[in-house]
């Protein structure tokens, strides 16, 4: 099945779709190619909003494939919690978008003038472009070409992990790994590398033994606490770094929220507004058929009146002037 067969389904417009894939599939037969017109029989119809990605994926792929570039940076710039590099792309992210849903609703008014503009599925063409950029495996299918339907994504990037690494204005921090404690020795080894067994004590008794071994003990116990506090210290420090990002985030969340209320609403707006024009202008189209209407019938009524009115003129005439033969007698 070649590639210009599928471009040409999946960029036709979608009521067309069944009968172009019916022809493609007889013509695949008559030329004794069963494989290929099993493979076209599989191809399914895709919806309004999903050709018209399809349409963006197939005319304008460097249009798409700056938008997987664009997905990338936000995924590794959320994964690594880099604030303003986040909000300068999310930025980015709505300015992108609403240049590709522009460009969508261009090329489907031009492939299809049956279609109205304000009755375009804009939405969920936007619903499909944002979980592109948030889901590398709809950013895929995007870019193939061939969606049958519009995809949709709930919240926006991924999900920060454990072992996290973060760098905010110091040194990279990291999350420590469950079930550990930072700075602890291995097990089975003291800080003087005696195991206080006695085999080792040369010329020592057993009191200088537990004498050197509550030394060790005694260091290792306050190496063990320094390490703690450096590692407490390390937690508090990565918990408030934390905090300052995740209400950053929120915030760029809840700004991001508000922005895409204010859009959705303006388009349901505009919508409405042209829904209204459109009925004023049907029902001005129907006035004006019924002045029309109206005109030819007093048109016809006037040349009725004018036949009637020169009738009466003759008559007039020929009673004249019998009248005037009959004085003249």
């Amino acid at each position: 099945m070649s590639v210009d067969l599928v471009e040409r389904l999946y960029t036709a417009p979608p009521d067309g779709f069944v009968v172009a894939r019916t022809e493609a599939i007889a013509a695949a037969r008559a030329a004794g190619d069963e494989a290929t017109a099993r493979q076209i029989a599989k191809l399914r119809k895709p919806t309004v909003a999903a050709w018209m990605v399809n349409l963006l994926a197939i005319r304008r792929p460097d249009l798409v494939a700056d938008l997987v570039e664009l997905a990338g940076e936000l995924r590794t710039a959320q994964r690594e919690l880099r604030g303003p590099q986040l909000r300068e792309l999310s930025a980015q992210r709505r300015t992108t978008v609403s240049a590709l849903v522009a460009q969508a609703r261009a090329l489907a008014t031009e492939a299809d003038s049956r279609l109205a503009a304000g009755k375009l599925p804009l939405a969920e063409v936007e619903a499909t472009l944002q979980a592109a950029l948030a889901d590398l495996d709809v950013a895929e299918q995007v870019r193939s070409g061939r969606l049958v339907r519009a995809a949709s994504y709930a919240g926006f990037g991924e999900v920060p992990r454990p072992q996290l690494r973060l760098v905010a204005g110091g040194p990279e921090l990291s999350l420590p790994v469950p079930g550990t404690r930072a700075g602890k020795p291995s097990a089975g080894t003291g800080a003087g590398g005696g195991r206080g067994d006695g085999s080792g004590g040369g010329g020592e008794g057993q009191g200088g033994e537990r004498s050197g071994a509550g030394r060790d003990a005694t260091e290792l116990s306050a190496a063990e606490r320094a390490a703690e506090k450096r590692a407490a210290a390390e937690r508090a420090n990565l918990r408030r770094t934390l905090a300052r990002e995740l209400a950053n985030a929120r915030t760029e969340q809840r700004r991001a929220e508000t922005d895409l209320d204010r859009a959705t609403a303006a388009e349901r707006d505009g919508a409405a507004a042209l829904a209204d024009a459109e009925r004023a202008l049907a029902e001005a189209e129907r006035r004006r058929a019924g002045a029309e209407q109206e005109v030819s019938r007093r048109k016809l009524a006037r040349k009725t009146a004018e036949r009637a009115a020169a009738a009466a003129r003759r008559r007039t005439g020929d009673v004249e002037a019998a009248v005037e033969a009959l004085d003249a007698e």
